[in-house]
């Protein structure tokens, strides 16, 4: 079998840090973001897909690189540009608003993350008026929550489930400063969730105390998976300190996904995967923010910092050393299942650490993506230019490449 990944030359390199070139990769940005506009116009049949691959997406890169001060200098044209794009996201989405109401708190995949996403833009263009009005929008969907509307493939799950609504209120909450739901509202979703879970292992007999599934499928990773949903739980803190129970189940589930990590730092993908009869070859194992230890990592690093246990810790180590190895994926340059996506693992370990060997993986991991080893060998993703799959998550990647003190992959930010 072919390798998933390409192989590390620098694996055994005992360099602590590289110096980044600005104006390298200012022009990098730069012809980035040139092609993102070009192949992908701000027209509302391209929001479709949110922001995992949908226009809401590129609105979300150039909120991010207006906010930068690394490009401060071109604020006023990233403005223009992202207001096109929030324009022709908005257009979609109202268009939508005839389909079941379970879909609306979907926040990577739905119109809650669209909302969000313009308010924290608006807010940062001077628009009080339009930006109110999307905060508006995203906190009237707290009610689609409730147990009356369950999402039956999922309703719990990060894409489009109650997790990922939650995820939504914390990030407005670090970019806005300010409440964005009553505290009681938010205990009350991750009640919900709870509660969800508690029935679900339940009635499956899960190993765990609690379970989820996206269409049948026990995932553990981030994309629709337990530890998307954990790590968000460990998030709200109010909720743990006023739930001890819960507490005490979200811990269990952590430390039993912790025993499943394998001798070389991966995680399986589904639970069915721990049956031995059914494990992956260690070649064949995904090592992917969406299924593997990148995307687990979030919630070990959550771990860490609310339970201070050193096993988590080194559990994030154990991440970061399975991705340096096996982490240059061929899928693409992309957040979800791409190089970026695993490179966000470095930032992560060195503001975790302060070991700047981090620093070093993550900038290799990025200049890699420049080489003719890369663009020769990489394959396409279906959508080459977005958020989660394409370029305009790699845009955001060597933004905090420069400010990595304070870098966190995209509404996962574990401080």
């Amino acid at each position: 079998m072919p390798k998933r990944y390409f192989v590390n030359k620098l694996l055994s390199a005992t360099e602590t840090n590289i110096p980044l070139d600005w104006n390298y990769w200012r022009a990098v940005l730069a012809e980035y973001s040139q092609l993102i506009e070009d192949r992908v116009p701000p027209v509302p049949k391209f929001a479709d897909g949110g922001l995992y691959v949908g226009t809401p997406g590129i609105a979300y890169l150039f909120y991010r690189l207006m906010k930068s001060p690394f490009t401060a200098s071109h604020k006023d044209d990233f403005i223009s540009k992202g207001i096109k794009y929030i324009t022709s996201s908005q257009s979609f989405v109202e268009s939508q608003r005839a389909r079941n109401a379970t879909d609306f708190i979907g926040f990577i995949l739905g119109p809650a993350g669209f909302q969000a996403i313009a308010a924290a833009f608006y807010t940062v263009a001077g628009d009080s008026t339009k930006a109110d009005e999307h905060l508006n929008h995203f906190v009237n969907l707290h009610t689609y929550c409730s147990p009356l509307y369950p999402v039956s493939f999922g309703g719990n799950e990060l894409f489009v489930g109650r997790a990922g609504y939650l995820a939504g209120v914390l990030w407005l909450q670090k970019e806005l400063q300010k409440p964005i739901l009553p505290v009681d509202k938010i205990n009350e979703i991750c009640h919900f969730i709870v509660q969800d879970g508690r029935k679900y292992a339940s009635v499956h007999r899960s190993p765990m105390p609690l379970m989820y599934s996206y269409y049948d499928t026990e995932y553990i990773g981030a994309a629709h998976g337990i530890s998307a949903i954990l790590f968000v739980l460990l998030c709200c803190e109010d909720y743990l300190s006023k739930s001890p129970d819960a507490e005490r189940d979200i811990k269990k589930c952590v430390d039993f996904i912790l025993s499943l990590q394998t001798e070389n730092g991966n995680f399986p993908c589904a639970l069915d995967e721990v049956d031995h009869r059914r494990r992956r070859d260690e070649e064949d194992q995904l090592v992917h923010w969406c299924h593997g230890a990148p995307g687990v990592v979030y919630m070990m690093a959550k771990a860490s910092l609310r339970w201070k246990d050193e096993k988590y810790l080194e559990s994030c180590i154990k991440c970061g050393d399975v991705i340096w190895e096996k982490g240059l994926l061929k899928k693409g340059p992309g957040l979800c299942h791409g190089v970026a996506g695993n490179g966000y693992v470095f930032l992560l370990l060195y503001r975790l650490t302060a070991d700047e060997k981090y620093l070093f993986r993550a900038n290799t991991f990025a200049q890699f993506m420049t080489t003719p080893e890369f663009k020769r060998g990489a394959r396409t993703p279906d959508c080459p230019y977005s958020l989660y799959e394409g370029l305009a998550g790699t845009v955001c990647y060597i933004l905090d490449l420069f400010d990595p003190k304070t870098a966190a992959f995209p509404f996962m930010d574990v401080f």
